[in-house]
């Protein structure tokens, strides 16, 4: 393991050459984040400013912090989940000059350690996927508060968790819901959790998706993606809810619905994506095929009890990269992935560049917008805060044009027809 006191900690750093490599290709694929920080490079907005951030360390990721970089930020920067790491992408950060504390295949005690590292020195703002950097400085440095400025989380579990913070008085500066961005959600989620959760599947099954019953727990946005994606493969796609607005979604866009104790029996392929603890669990287990498949693709590692199942299991073992067998009491085989982590990332690499150049150019708009307000004297509530949805039009705009896709615009008399209450027939 690399290490520099107070500069980074890297797995390897000889590897900064492939990470490189990786983060040059993500460059090429996001055109909106990169149109960013050619038009703020020049004017430094976050220069004399911290940005802390716990965010997945893949390629894109690389993108946004060298973008706050360029733009006049200090960036100290973890992982978010303790197999997401890429360690080329973060041997080649800190061969930047980027202070980053993140690697593959971290245990508990060192994914929280890389995080009290990034705020050894206090930051102004944070950036959070998943909200641990977060909790972190609101349950053990709550004085780092004061010095904060604001804060933005990018995933739904996130989101979630400060909302009931921010409901229950408890959220002690402001934080931008990234996530609930049109151009985040409804792209990133969608898009990119089906392709890339499939990818990981294939990465450690090797499996056939075509005429297998595939069953998807949760039909939100990260759900919804997956289902469409498994079905576009020949899957027989199967649902299971909680909630009877998604699930009259599922049946409607052509998937079977049913509940877990019934998919369980008939599942070949297990996929969760819920934001939820113990949606596969034992009696789930217990009554699955011989030879399923199952894994998760939500933020964190608890909606698979893989305790309860180890209970059920006589003997369990690695098979190949990210799949582990477990054999069963009754003789059974079940083959979980990447150990109940997310397993687009833990498996794969995460969601396209494609995607995530929107998700991140929300992202930098989210920070400078924090510190704009800031230097104005306007002092935001402390609770959890929309972006504009005028941002999300001029992110897509962007995108589009990248895309060297036109699309119309409205005439004067259309724009005043959309507010003249007194048209009617």
């Amino acid at each position: 393991m690399d290490y520099k006191e107070g500069a980074y900690k890297v797995r390897d750093l000889s590897l900064a050459d492939s990470g490189r490599k990786r983060i040059e290709w993500a460059e090429s694929r996001m055109p909106v984040l990169m149109k960013l920080r050619q038009e703020y490079a020049a004017a430094q907005p976050f220069k004399g400013y911290k940005i802390t951030g716990c965010l997945h360390v893949t390629k894109e990721t690389a993108v946004l912090i060298e973008t706050f970089r360029a733009c006049g930020a200090e960036v100290a920067w973890s992982g978010c989940n303790p197999l997401s790491t890429n360690d080329e992408v973060a041997a080649a950060l800190a061969a930047a000059g980027i202070e980053i504390y993140a690697w593959y295949g971290q245990n508990t005690e060192e994914f929280y350690w890389c995080i009290e590292r990034t705020i050894d020195t206090p930051p102004h703002t944070t950036l959070d996927d998943g909200a641990d950097l977060i909790f972190t400085v609101h349950h053990k440095h709550p004085e780092l508060a004061e010095h904060i400025i604001g804060g933005s989380e990018e995933t739904t579990t996130g989101v979630h968790r400060l909302r009931a913070m921010a409901a229950d008085g408890k959220l002690l500066y402001p934080v931008f819901a990234v996530n609930d961005a049109e151009t985040k959600w409804d792209f990133d989620n969608v898009y990119g959790t089906g392709q890339s959760t499939l990818d990981g599947i294939l990465r450690a099954s090797s499996v056939l998706l075509a005429g297998k019953n595939f069953v998807v727990a949760g039909y939100g946005h990260c759900g919804r993606g997956v289902a469409m994606r498994a079905k576009g493969m020949g899957a027989n796609v199967i649902v299971t809810e909680v909630k009877p607005t998604a699930a009259l979604k599922a049946t409607l866009d052509g998937m079977r619905v049913m509940p877990m104790a019934e998919a369980a029996r008939i599942g070949d392929i297990f996929v969760t994506a819920t934001g939820m603890k113990d949606v596969i669990r034992g009696e789930h287990f217990v009554v699955m095929k011989d030879g399923a498949i199952v894994c998760n693709t939500g933020h964190y590692d608890v909606e698979l009890n893989l305790k309860e199942l180890a209970e059920l299991s006589t003997d369990t073992r690695v098979v190949r990269p990210d799949n582990r067998e477990y054999t069963l009491e009754n003789g059974k085989k079940i083959f979980v992935l990447a150990d109940g982590r997310l397993v687009n990332l833990a498996a794969a690499e995460g969601h396209p560049s494609e995607v995530m150049d929107m998700s991140f150019a929300n992202q930098f708009m989210a920070h400078l917008t924090l510190i704009q307000k800031h230097e104005a004297g306007e002092k935001l509530e402390n609770t959890v805060i929309d972006l504009p949805e005028e941002l999300d039009q001029e992110i897509a705009r962007i995108k589009l044009e990248t895309m060297g896709i036109a699309i119309d615009a409205l005439t004067p008399e259309q724009q005043a027809y959309a507010t003249d209450y007194s048209a009617g027939t």
